[in-house]
């Protein structure tokens, strides 16, 4: 695992995705590879026309098609070549030394668990190109976040459409081994070197829940962090989205799925309301 790898998709967010992929290939002292993926679905390689024999005239038609087919993926593929072109000159002036590019053909999920073995951190904007705008000014998803959240095994920054260099990190945890392996990786990882962690469960004030914030506590300053620990009652997802807008924290960090209160709230339409809402980056852990 060496690389930080940054998906380009020509949203909003694509600026703030090279910001912040360079920013953790610095933190990480790791070689930074962008990444254009062309969908398959918008822009297949080749037009079946199996069955199709004996349409008569309409043969001439579907060859057109073809032919537009064939143009628009060209044309497609030049697109996403300008557009890492720019990605890299933009993650260079950040700082940013190693850096590579690399377009693909295909799906998206599939293609980021190809390159897991080769992979630290995936950095993908929230709201991706093929989203639009509310009625209330909001924005949808990704299509494809929820699918590479789920697949993907390594851990994935998710980005905003602005960048705002990280200064102080909320980290979601609720006692389980799976968050205790984060609290591990936080602790060791030099990405959040050198910055306040808040540590926050939501869950009932009891002597065990409160021995296992202080268990996280000592971990973490264990490797020179400062660190704040609170245990608040409530709604998983309000709770901490209050906690982190009073503490104004740059970043929030839990773990993907699982059967816990906080990783549950991870999973269908609340993950969608929670990035949909979200105006900062969020760090998700396998």
């Amino acid at each position: 695992m060496t690389n930080v790898v940054a998906c380009i998709d020509g949203s909003k967010a694509t600026a703030a995705v090279c910001d912040y992929a360079a920013w953790a290939s610095l933190q990480l002292q790791a070689p930074l590879t962008l990444l254009h993926v062309l969908d398959e679905g918008r822009y297949p390689v080749n037009t079946d026309m199996t069955g199709n024999i004996g349409l008569g005239s309409r043969e001439m038609l579907l060859d057109e098609l073809a032919e537009l087919d064939a143009q628009r993926n060209k044309l497609a593929l030049q697109q996403g070549h300008h557009m890492l072109e720019a990605a890299q000159n933009r993650v260079r002036s950040n700082g940013a030394e190693q850096v590579t590019m690399r377009q693909r053909h295909g799906d998206l999920a599939d293609t980021l668990t190809g390159m897991e073995a080769d992979t630290r951190l995936f950095v993908l904007g929230i709201h991706g190109e093929d989203t639009s705008e509310l009625d209330s000014g909001k924005r949808h998803i990704g299509s494809h976040l929820e699918t590479v959240i789920r697949s993907v095994h390594r851990p994935i920054l998710l980005t905003p459409e602005n960048y705002n260099q990280p200064k102080s990190v909320l980290l979601a945890y609720d006692g389980s081994e799976t968050t205790r392996k984060g609290v591990d990786m936080v602790a060791q990882s030099p990405l959040f070197k050198g910055l306040p962690i808040h540590v926050v469960m939501v869950d009932t004030d009891t002597a065990a829940k409160q021995e296992q914030l202080q268990w996280a506590k000592e971990k973490l300053e264990q490797h020179g962090h400062e660190v704040h620990v609170a245990l608040l009652t409530g709604d998983v997802e309000p709770t901490l989205h209050s906690y982190q807008r009073e503490h104004k924290l740059d970043v929030l960090v839990m773990g993907a799925y699982g059967h816990s209160r906080i990783r549950q709230f991870l999973v269908g339409s609340t993950t969608t309301n929670m990035l949909n809402n979200s105006n900062s980056p969020l760090l998700i852990l396998r």
